[in-house]
């Protein structure tokens, strides 16, 4: 259990890692929560840096959920601290709940004010090796609400909502066999209603009408010290 819980603090820890705060404070000299939507997250890095300090800012983000999930539990040598009835390894259930960890500290980041971003790319990290044909028709419908609307808040709300449906589908429509199907899909429904907490007042301004969409004049702007 020791192990186990070292594990869950350094995955907490490693999802913490604020990467749009470091590189606007260190290629921009900007806290990039003090400029538009106020979010530390790859869109509004994109939104007011461009769209190559957007990408970055992702990628890196994706990465922290896939070390966090995928890499650091097979780190865990000693035996597995509970009694576990599901279908699964032992070592898919640890890379669930240090996953889980990172995705929670990336959102509220200890080393940020516990203000961080919504949690969309890093749980696409988390979800790599756990759920990746879920994950691909997630971005499958991600690119195709953004193409459509423009909202990254809308593109990204539909893509957590596609998960755990996508699950569902394969396994009871199309008779998929998913090996240990009732235990993740359970944990893809928590990370969506997790996501669409975070996404909570994008949501608020999407039924107001209120909500802003991410134009391409934006994305490939140069930034500009007189924000």
């Amino acid at each position: 259990m020791f192990e186990l819980s070292i594990m869950i603090v350094v995955g907490y820890l490693i999802g913490s890692i604020p990467t749009s705060l470091i590189l606007s404070k260190l290629r921009h000299g900007i806290d990039i929560r003090n400029h538009g939507s106020g979010n530390a997250g790859g869109t509004n890095v994109a939104r007011i840096l461009g769209w190559k300090a957007g990408l970055i800012v992702i990628t890196l983000d994706v990465f922290k959920g896939y070390i966090a999930a995928m890499l650091l539990p097979k780190l865990i040598s000693g035996p597995f601290p509970f009694n576990n009835t599901t279908s699964f390894e032992h070592i898919t259930i640890i890379q669930m709940i240090v996953g889980t960890s990172a995705i929670l500290g990336h959102i509220w980041t200890a080393f940020g004010g516990f203000r961080g971003g919504k949690g969309i790319a890093t749980a696409g990290g988390v979800l790599i090796g756990l759920a990746t044909i879920e994950l691909f028709v997630s971005i499958v419908i991600f690119a195709l609400i953004f193409v459509l609307f423009r909202y990254v808040s809308l593109s990204s709300i539909s893509a957590a909502v596609a998960l755990p449906v996508t699950m569902f589908y394969r396994h009871n429509i199309f008779h998929a066999e998913l090996q240990g199907y009732h235990t993740l899909i359970f944990f893809s429904i928590g990370i969506t209603i997790l996501l669409l907490y975070t996404h909570r007042e994008n949501i608020k301004r999407l039924i107001a009408g209120t909500e802003h969409r991410l134009t391409s004049s934006q994305l490939f702007k140069k930034y500009s010290h007189k924000i």
